[in-house]
């Protein structure tokens, strides 16, 4: 792999700045191409938007620029930004006139600038390296140099290693905001389409979390139409089965349940009426695991309230520091008599009884007996 530098003025990119949305982002007379399909959609807010192109203005240093060198058969270079995708889209919509930012406290576009004022953003050095080498070794350099800066999430480091005609139908479904992936899904998931995680929702749940090996297995698939219309399914099986919208439907794996109980005859209006309960029932701490505790019945879902050292202490007090239980582990000790870190509190009336976290219903068992009640 060759490494080289040199100096570059953002006339030199500019020209010729093009962004045809999903078919790309250009520059350089189309030499430049700023937004390969590995890397990420436009990220920056309007802040730090405007913070590149105040830098460029009081003429302090960007950091480096890192680009991807390509020859074709007749020895014509072409170019991919590897790291800098941010910074150069965003001084390259200022010049084309796509927002404004405060010049000695007005609001100026490009074009709203001063002669000399323009000829100074223009005539700005960026320190650009280059690197020739197999497509492999410029992966492998993209992610070394991607530590710095806005770090990439997961799914777009495997965007980086994946890439195809798959890949680019995925983006394209997965990636847009306010497109259909993404307005299907707007109460049952949340996830920012620009950073992935919308996709990556997606994967998990076709592969039951192992995204790798989905991508690897489908990368050069012609489409993501498999995946878009698995995830379509999930999510109007979910809209059925729990049409009532609430904040905590968006913080549960619906494909797992989809997958589980997608054959099953379900009632959304008795479904309902259990999730209201469940909603306004205080013991229960982890309100999105509701949903799928009322399809399995499985209460590691809900996350049960546990009882507060005072009530423990209030029960131990009580019991004398006896074991409630009085179980047959018990039973054979001449000594029933523990200290309280050996015990461990136990709802007398179970909490799928109606038992509440309550000092009233707190009981203290030695650990063994406490296990053993839980066994049976």
């Amino acid at each position: 792999m060759d490494i080289t530098h040199e100096e570059l003025t953002i006339r030199d990119i500019v020209k010729g700045y093009n962004d045809s949305q999903e078919l790309g982002v250009n520059a350089m007379d189309g030499k430049l191409d700023i937004r390969p399909k590995y890397q990420r959609e436009f990220v920056y807010d309007p802040k730090q938007r405007e913070a590149v192109i105040q830098t460029i203005r009081q003429d302090f240093p960007l950091n480096i620029m890192y680009w991807a060198v390509n020859v074709d058969d007749t020895g014509k270079e072409t170019y991919e930004v590897l790291d800098g995708q941010q910074r150069t889209i965003s001084f390259c919509q200022y010049i084309s006139g796509d927002f404004s930012i405060d010049v000695d406290g007005y609001r100026k576009a490009f074009h709203n600038l001063t002669k000399d004022q323009k000829e100074q953003i223009l005539n700005y050095k960026l320190m650009v390296y280059k690197c020739t080498g197999t497509e492999s070794e410029k992966l492998k350099w993209f992610k070394t140099i991607n530590i710095a800066g806005e770090k990439l999430t997961d799914q777009e480091l495997r965007n980086a290693v994946y890439t195809g005609t798959w890949l680019t139908d995925a983006k394209a479904k997965f990636s847009r905001p306010k497109q259909a992936a993404h307005l299907l899904a707007t109460n049952y998931v949340t996830a920012d389409p620009k950073r992935q995680q919308l996709l990556e929702t997606a994967l998990a749940w076709k592969s039951n979390g192992a995204i790798e090996q989905y991508m690897s297995d489908h990368q050069h698939d012609l489409n993501a139409q498999e995946l878009w219309s698995y995830f379509r399914e999930v999510i109007e099986w979910a809209q059925r089965t729990f049409p009532k919208k609430r904040k905590e439907l968006k913080n549960v794996h619906w494909g797992v349940l989809y997958d589980q109980f997608k054959d099953e005859q379900l009632n959304p209006d008795e479904l309902e009426t259990r999730v209201k309960e469940l909603m306004i029932d205080d013991d229960v701490t982890k309100k999105p695991g509701i949903y799928p505790f009322v399809l399995t019945g499985d209460e590691k879902f809900l996350n049960i309230r546990a009882f507060s050292p005072q009530q423990k202490t209030e029960a131990y007090e009580r019991q004398n520091s006896c074991c409630a239980y009085a179980g047959i582990s018990c039973a054979e000790e001449s000594n029933h008599v523990f200290e309280i870190e050996e015990m461990e509190a136990d709802h007398i009336t179970p909490w799928s009884e109606g038992g509440k976290t309550s000092s009233d219903n707190c009981q203290m068992l030695c650990i063994t007996c406490n296990r053993t009640k839980g066994n049976r």
